[in-house]
């Protein structure tokens, strides 16, 4: 009990210095892993740490690939590679964010909206240009039916195990990062459906073998999450700046549609045609009439639950906008109120430059004092 008093009354224990130092931290747990690789002792399990685990040697035409399946193992993988991302968050707010919001003084609930968004664009630009580069690489544009056949995909390629291990690394990460950033209690609902909502699917597509429609996918979703996030921070930077929201709008839409569509397309119509039509978890393969139901059915919920929210924050736009036009009008029309009836009395008679004018404009004359 007295250890236990002693603990947490330490600095090191107290609530303080983990929201202020959690970076410090996670710098010195990384710095060990890589200082573990110079030794041959802790190399090994320094590997573990740092590149994907379950390399299988491939046979092909021109020689031998290497290409990856999933773990155990990548959990350690991905325990890394957040201490990697609470790094970088820290660096972007530190170096980027602050400084903007010291110039912006922005209020305390749009000063933590704009860090949202400012680490949002960061990841969502970074992850957009990156899986792009991947699905162009791979192939995966240029030969669409490569997206349902030869199913299971059970082995892949290291930039697309790598690829979907930091980004559940990302989003497992912003889970501390709610207590870290001191995020208010009327926002943490909001932020852990979505952090949710990514993590079921990252992680759906990456133990469901269904890894290449999930880089199509993810790629489409960032895409339009990086415009939102763009005019929102606009838009905290001058409350006038709306233009870019309805870019968004626009991309969202289309992104939902091709979303739904490929989706049918790969899960109804392609893995369906697929010759392996067994149910078998041990070999990686779940193309069952029943998996692509719940699937499909997963997918559609989904992107019904983002296209309701969608509406309603348009709805919610255009009645702000509304209300601000009729605020607009009733300022106006009490202005020429005043106006008519600043006119009213200056025509029935009124004082200027101290002197009292007639009905007809032109003033009184004053009478003579005789002398005594």
């Amino acid at each position: 009990m007295a250890f236990r008093r002693r603990a947490k009354s330490h600095p090191l224990f107290s609530q303080e210095f983990l929201v202020h130092n959690h970076a410090d931290i996670g710098f010195c747990l990384v710095l060990c892993v890589l200082v573990a690789l110079m030794f041959e002792v802790t190399a090994k399990t320094a590997f573990l740490f740092i590149l994907p685990q379950y390399n299988v040697s491939v046979p092909t035409a021109d020689g031998e690939i290497v290409l990856y399946h999933y773990g155990l193992k990548d959990l350690v993988t991905i325990l890394f590679y957040i201490f990697i991302a609470i790094i970088l968050h820290a660096v972007v707010q530190e170096y980027a964010l602050d400084k903007i919001n010291r110039r912006l003084h922005l209020s305390k609930v749009k000063h933590s909206k704009f860090n949202e968004s400012g680490q949002l664009v960061a990841f969502h630009l970074t992850s957009v240009v990156w899986c792009l580069y991947v699905i162009v690489t791979e192939g995966y544009l240029s030969d669409p039916r490569s997206l349902w056949e030869n199913y299971p995909h059970i082995h892949l390629p290291f930039q697309v195990k790598f690829f979907y291990l930091c980004q559940l690394a990302y989003w497992l990460h912003a889970l501390p990062e709610l207590y870290f950033q001191k995020v208010r209690k009327e926002e943490i609902p909001r932020q852990l459906q979505y952090i949710s909502l990514y993590l079921v699917h990252i992680a759906g597509a990456y133990l469901l073998n269904l890894t290449r429609l999930g880089l199509i996918l993810l790629l489409l979703q960032y895409v339009a999450e990086f415009f939102f996030h763009v005019a929102r921070l606009f838009y905290f930077t001058d409350e006038n700046n709306e233009k870019l929201f309805n870019a968004w709008a626009v991309v969202f839409v289309i992104s939902r549609l091709f979303t739904l569509t490929l989706s049918v397309l790969v899960i109804a119509f392609g893995l369906a045609r697929v010759e392996n039509q067994a149910f078998e978890p041990e070999k990686g393969n779940f193309n069952s009439l029943l998996f692509r139901m719940l699937v499909l059915l997963l997918v559609c919920f989904s992107q019904a639950w983002m296209m309701w929210r969608f509406i309603h924050f348009q709805l919610r736009r255009w009645r702000e906008y509304r209300n601000e036009q009729s605020a607009r009008k009733r300022a106006t029309a009490a202005a020429q109120g005043k106006q008519q009836s600043k006119t009213v009395k200056r025509e029935s008679g009124y004082h200027e430059n101290g002197v009292v004018k007639a009905e007809n404009g032109t003033s009184p004359r004053t009478k003579k004092l005789k002398s005594p």
